[in-house]
């Protein structure tokens, strides 16, 4: 991968933010939501390499000046960006996991690997590796990660289980995702992963039958 330099100017090192925070005001907070969701988009679209505040700047219809106002500076846009991008991801999960009623739980993970390989999949992907290729400045995108897919994840676990079952099983299914990813993206090995998934599925059916009530 390449690497990503997140700059104030485009150019050198990172600048340090030299303007006061926004305070915190409704029309703050509106504000700076737009320009957020502008800098998502263009990140979706163009990736993190050669991301820099000049770039988020022009996708933003501002200045660096006017973002630094309202973030604490380049490293921090482009996590708050990387996070949004994910919160969107991970909607667009839960919707194809609960399209239908009382769908089986190897189907609802089934249905979320179309939104994971996405088109903003590629991003995302960078995400970790940038956490990867530099830790001590970007191990929070990394971080943060589990943080965000396991909430979705244990809420497609079925209701009758223990918390420590439905955590077990969550993280199950989001190590074995993550694997899967990361093998689309390094070999594109289609038939590998459909492979996998019929082994992952086999083994979600066990646990959910191994939970179901008895007959009475």
């Amino acid at each position: 991968m390449d690497a990503v330099g997140v700059d104030a100017t485009g150019n050198g090192p990172p600048e340090r933010a030299g303007y006061r925070r926004s305070a915190g005001s409704e029309r703050g907070e509106a504000r700076r939501r737009e320009l957020l969701d502008r800098v998502t988009d263009d990140l979706g679209v163009n990736g993190l390499v050669d991301f820099s505040l000049r770039r988020a700047a022009r996708a933003a219809g501002t200045t660096h000046k006017v973002l630094l106002y309202h973030f604490d500076g380049p490293e921090d846009l482009l996590t708050q960006a990387v996070l949004q991008l994910r919160e969107r991801r991970i909607s667009k999960s839960l919707i194809a996991a609960t399209d239908g009623p009382d769908r089986p739980l190897a189907d609802r993970v089934r249905a979320i690997w179309p939104v994971l390989v996405g088109t903003e999949s590629w991003v995302l992907d960078q995400a970790i590796g940038l956490a990867m290729y530099d830790p001590g400045r970007y191990a929070e995108l990394a971080r943060t990660a589990s943080q965000q897919y396991l909430p979705t994840l244990l809420s497609l676990c079925p209701e009758r289980w223990s918390d420590e079952r439905k955590l077990e099983v969550a993280e199950l299914i989001l190590g074995t995702l993550r694997g899967f990813l990361v093998e689309w993206r390094t070999s594109g090995d289609a038939a590998g992963i459909a492979a996998g998934f019929e082994a992952l599925g086999r083994a979600l059916e066990r646990e959910e039958a191994a939970g179901a009530p008895r007959p009475r």
